[in-house]
């Protein structure tokens, strides 16, 4: 079997994008809330104590980094999520963990190297 080939990381900037967007609280309530079903903006913002055009920026930074996207029908804008750029967040993830888990390894291993030299 052929060894799994790994997609080039994506640009820092997008990266970015997606953990800013990640970073807001609310943002993080509307991408959970998208992961059951798309959902008009009406829906989104109904749970929320804010202007509905400051619930609007969220959604537009949501929108700006690809987390989520929108289509309007007549009057109703209707939000649905991108997996695929909650992916590349868990990809970044998933190689930091594994880079930091190589470095606590040899770390591991290096300091039980030096037990054993070090006499009783």
């Amino acid at each position: 079997m052929p060894p799994a080939v790994q997609s080039p990381a994506p640009p820092a900037v997008v990266i970015d994008g997606i953990f800013r967007a990640l970073a807001d609280p609310t943002r993080r309530d509307v991408v959970e809330r998208l992961t059951a079903k798309q959902a008009s903006m009406s829906e989104l913002a109904a749970p929320y104590r804010m202007a509905l055009p400051s619930f609007l920026e969220h959604m537009k930074v949501l929108e700006g980094c690809g987390l989520v996207r929108s289509r309007k029908v007549g009057r109703v804008r209707t939000y649905q999520l991108e997996t695929a750029q909650l992916k590349l967040a868990e990809d970044w993830l998933g190689r930091q963990r594994t880079l930091w888990e190589q470095r606590l390894d040899r770390l591991d291993s290096y300091l039980l190297s030096m037990k054993e030299e070090t006499p009783e």
